[in-house]
């Protein structure tokens, strides 16, 4: 399809050089691009175009779950994220960059440019189609609409100010033409934002049909745009004068507006209202496992622990479940060797092979540490959990003995026990439970054990810990084909009631709106509303801690960090909070899993490092061969 539209070539290789992959100049009504859109069925491969670049996200090489504190890999099997967070990006090298083409091994990740330029190619030529009728070309039209402002929305979170491209430029454009500048970052969100409500007007309410899951309609729209006005009111991005007070562009234009401008959140938490409207009065509601129990589990699902761990498992996993408000309809995890989820797979001891269960995918300790204590709330909060000996051994008693293996001789940290069920839902470790494959397996994690390092391979789990969420139940590492397909969640309801909650405090303060919000996501999963964890003196070290400001924001970020833990957030997230120092900035660390016994395995270990400066990395560079060709660019701050 993209080969259809035939670009200037001497013009391109002359004036632009490298800016070409992003800025190609269309020659106006050629007979390539009057052939795309003479017929429906040749427009519609230009609108599947449009959708095609959409950034791969559960790709293992491309998932920027890997570029925060979240997960890690041996050092040979390294992907970008990891490297990225060891330092390792530079001007001529960046890493995973959406600017201009990149190569995150398994899979093409081409430059978001290029995607906008589709979906300009579309948006003004949709017209000429003949046997549509004008509300299909409006809606087709209002789809590209979006997906341009999405892309440009991608581009912002990774860069701050850059160009906006709302039009194609003609093949007559002149050197100055071409050589476009940055936008200052609150000019951006503002075309980001219209062209979305332009978008808005002509999508249908919400896509049911299944021949279209995954196509644009106006509860995404609204959904995303919760989102993007989130990261415009948050401190990276609002009054941020620390970082960004003398960043011009070679004019002198201020790029970053740095005076704090509260009424931004204001405008977040209108938008997560109408998002939330929009979603729940369309059928759009927080997940409850509802299928078929498998039998070892029939009389523990009836244990509130048990079903809440369920739901959270099959909230990610089953194919566009009541939660889910957008998905990638083409996920790589359909097989492919270079899925998050096939390099997450544990191996089935009962199967003949395991040509699909690399198992080399590690969360980190430091993850296991942000989840809650079984009353809901963090591990250094909770007066009843032993958190000065959280790496010493205990004996698992009935209390957990759903989730690890009970007996008097088994012994694992503190860690491990007494904790919520998202834990034990996302995170496999030594002794613990894993309910896939139809059974229900003990994971035995030391070296030698069934699923411990073996030999010298570097397919192994660096950390001692396995990534359960993204693996679906009855996915098999037996084989790519028995790897169970589901769309990866670009956004689900849960996210809605976290932009909500976290406009609301920063711009009015604590409030039973906000603890609502909250307690949707958590009573979903199991754990103790918020007013139940943090007004009860028999848990809470800190009493009433969600009763002030700055006590319900650091909640409603941790809140948010288990609840989407492994889905790409955290990286973003982190950076737009401004403390990618606290977070970034230390060591990676967990068990040794070279350790045969007990007492060899459980000592932690620093398994990796993670590299953060400020203020350079919390905006990606641009590659130095894109500066050099577009004199009118000024690259960011540090790099």
């Amino acid at each position: 399809m993209k080969n259809l539209i035939i670009y200037s070539l001497f013009f391109s290789l002359f004036v632009l050089g490298s800016c070409a992959d992003y800025l190609d100049v269309v020659p106006d009504k050629t007979q390539e691009i009057g052939a795309m859109f003479e017929r429906r069925e040749a427009a519609y491969a230009a609108l599947a175009t449009c959708y095609h670049y959409l950034p791969q996200e559960d790709g293992v090489y491309s998932t920027y779950a890997f570029a925060s504190d979240e997960l890690t890999t041996p050092i040979p099997k390294e992907t970008p994220g990891v490297e990225l967070m060891r330092g390792k990006q530079t001007t001529a090298n960046p890493l995973m960059g959406l600017w201009d083409d990149t190569y995150p091994y398994g899979r093409m990740q081409e430059s978001v440019f290029k995607a906008i330029r589709s979906c300009n190619i579309l948006i003004e030529n949709i017209h000429l189609v003949k046997d549509m009728t004008d509300i299909e070309k409006d809606t087709w039209k209002a789809e590209a609409l979006f997906l341009k402002a999405y892309y440009h929305f991608l581009l912002f979170r990774q860069y701050g100010p850059i160009p906006i491209v709302d039009e194609n430029l003609p093949v007559t454009a002149s050197v100055d033409e071409v050589r476009i500048k940055r936008k200052p970052v609150d000019e951006v969100v503002k075309y980001i934002v219209t062209t979305m409500d332009k978008a808005i007007a002509n999508l249908p309410v919400r896509i049911t049909s299944s021949n279209n899951l995954g196509r644009i309609d106006q509860v995404i729209a609204y959904s995303i745009k919760s989102r993007v006005l989130l990261y415009a009111a948050s401190p990276l991005y609002n009054g941020n004068a620390q970082f960004y007070e003398t960043f011009v562009d070679k004019d002198g234009v201020k790029l970053f507006n740095t005076i704090y401008d509260k009424e931004k959140w204001k405008s977040a938490l209108d938008a997560a209202e109408a998002a939330l409207k929009i979603a729940t009065s369309n059928g759009v509601k927080m997940y409850e496992f509802k299928g078929v129990v498998p039998a070892f589990d029939t009389l523990d699902i009836l244990q509130p622990e048990v079903k809440a761990l369920y739901n959270y498992r099959y909230m990610f996993t089953e194919a566009w479940n009541s939660e889910l408000i957008w998905g990638n309809s083409a996920p790589v995890n359909n097989g492919d060797w270079w899925s998050l989820q096939a390099a997450s797979m544990m191996i089935n001891p009962d199967a003949s092979a395991q040509a699909a269960a690399w198992q080399w995918v590690s969360p980190t300790i430091q993850v296991a540490e942000a989840y809650y204590t079984k009353n809901g709330l963090p591990i250094d909060e909770d007066i009843t959990f032993k958190y000065a000996n959280r790496y010493s051994l205990a004996r698992v008693t009935d209390a957990d003995k759903y989730h690890a293996i009970t007996g008097s001789t088994v012994m694992i940290p503190n860690l491990h026990l007494g904790r919520e069920p998202r834990f034990y839902a996302s995170i496999g470790f030594d002794k613990g439970i894993y309910r896939t494959w139809g059974k229900k397996w003990n994971l035995l994690m030391k070296k030698g054990e069934t699923y411990g390092r073996r030999g010298n391979t570097n397919d192994y789990v660096i950390t001692g810990y396995v990534l359960k969420k993204v693996c679906h139940p009855n996915s098999e590492g037996d084989a790519y084909n028995k790897l169970v397909v589901y769309p990866w969640p670009l956004i689900r309801l849960a996210e809605l009631y976290l932009n909500y909650a976290e406009a609301y405090n920063e711009y009015y303060g604590p409030d039973q709106k906000v603890y609502d919000a909250l307690n949707r996501v958590r009573v979903r999963s199991g754990v103790p509303t918020v007013e139940a964890a943090w007004e009860n003196p028999l848990f809470a070290k800190t009493l009433n801690k969600h009763k002030t400001v700055d006590g319900l924001r650091q909640i409603i970020r941790q809140e948010r960090q288990i609840e989407l833990a492994f889905e790409g957030h955290r990286n973003f997230d982190v950076r737009r909070w401004k403390e990618a120092d606290k977070y970034f900035n230390r060591p990676v660390t967990g068990w040794s899993v070279d350790g045969a016994t007990t007492n060899t395995f459980y000592i932690v270990k620093t398994v990796g490092q993670r590299s953060f400066i400020t203020p350079r990395d919390y905006l990606h560079p641009i590659k130095y061969d894109e500066m050099v060709v577009n004199s009118n660019l000024v690259q960011n701050p540090g790099w």
